[in-house]
């Protein structure tokens, strides 16, 4: 959908969150760290709010947690030769994937990006935090993914997906939508949100290796009333209190697929679930309806 954000900001939450909620999250003092890539240009949005939320539970719960406002920082969105210092290999062919590995070999990618690499090298969850453009992250995040994510760094042919180099990490999406839940559903017209996820979930973080949590969807804040706003900003703070522990989705392991022969699944799981109702994920359906709520629920 188009990129347009007319949410207004529920205040991010009551001063107090009342004794049990205070006792809840004494009982889950942990220590992990939390890497917030935010992208919003407004102070005033709910998307502001909702990382405000975060930031405020996560500390409340002992985590060190760091914010990328992608917007206040200016990042740079395009992926070009500017972002390696000093002479590339091929400046006639430049091939960015190989380049940037050069360069983050030596030492030679600039600033911003090693900068946000050290945040993600030290976090133990990564929340990405945006209002849903066009079906996907806005320019500036979709950026912070080309850019940070580089090969040597996130992935390579050998350790990608459910063996890759963020394996020990947890990462998910935390978004709002311009349309109505309704809309984006299996008979709705945007279409399964399932699908929409897919490339996002399983093509960028779980190829990753991220353990992918179930995202946080805040569907049309902008065309429900205040009380509703605040209800889904309290859930997530809810959310909050669990989510370092959660189970993430599932996903299809690398294992299971055959790299001899174009990396396509192996028989033997193929016969495994030849009888079954639906496929394995939504991207790995074998041609049968797709797994209810594959991307949006874990354990299914």
């Amino acid at each position: 959908m188009p990129p347009v954000d007319n949410e207004m900001r529920q205040a991010p939450c009551p001063a107090e969150y009342g004794e049990y909620q205070q006792t809840q999250i004494r009982l889950l003092q942990v220590s992990e760290k939390v890497l917030i890539v935010y992208a919003h240009q407004s102070s005033g949005s709910f998307n502001s709010a909702a990382k405000d939320a975060a930031v405020e539970v996560l500390t409340a719960k002992g985590c060190t947690v760091e914010v990328s406002d992608l917007y206040a920082m200016k990042f740079k969105a395009t992926a070009t030769a500017e972002d390696i210092t000093g002479k590339v290999k091929n400046a006639d062919h430049f091939r960015y994937g190989e380049e940037t590995k050069l360069a983050w070999e030596a030492g030679k990618l600039t600033a911003d990006i090693t900068e946000e690499q050290r945040k993600l090298t030290e976090a133990d969850l990564v929340i990405f935090q945006f209002p849903m453009y066009w079906f996907t992250v806005p320019a500036i995040m979709k950026g912070w993914m080309d850019r940070v994510l580089t090969l040597g760094f996130a992935f390579t042919h050998e350790k990608r997906y459910s063996q890759g180099i963020f394996k020990e990490k947890k990462a998910m999406l935390s978004f709002t939508t311009g349309s109505q839940e309704s809309m984006f559903t299996a008979n709705g017209i945007n279409g399964d949100m399932n699908v929409t996820l897919w490339p996002l979930q399983n093509g960028i973080l779980h190829y990753c290796g991220f353990q992918v949590l179930a995202p946080q969807i805040f569907w049309a804040p902008s065309h429900v009333p205040s009380e509703a706003r605040g209800t889904m900003l309290e859930s997530w703070r809810t959310r909050m209190l669990g989510l370092l522990g959660e189970n993430p989705l599932a996903f299809t392991p690398l294992d299971c697929f055959d790299g001899e022969k174009g990396y396509q699944l192996k028989p033997e799981v193929h016969e495994k679930h030849a009888a079954k109702e639906f496929g394995l994920t939504v991207g790995i359906h074998l041609g049968k309806a797709l797994p209810p709520n594959n991307q949006m629920k874990a354990g299914v």
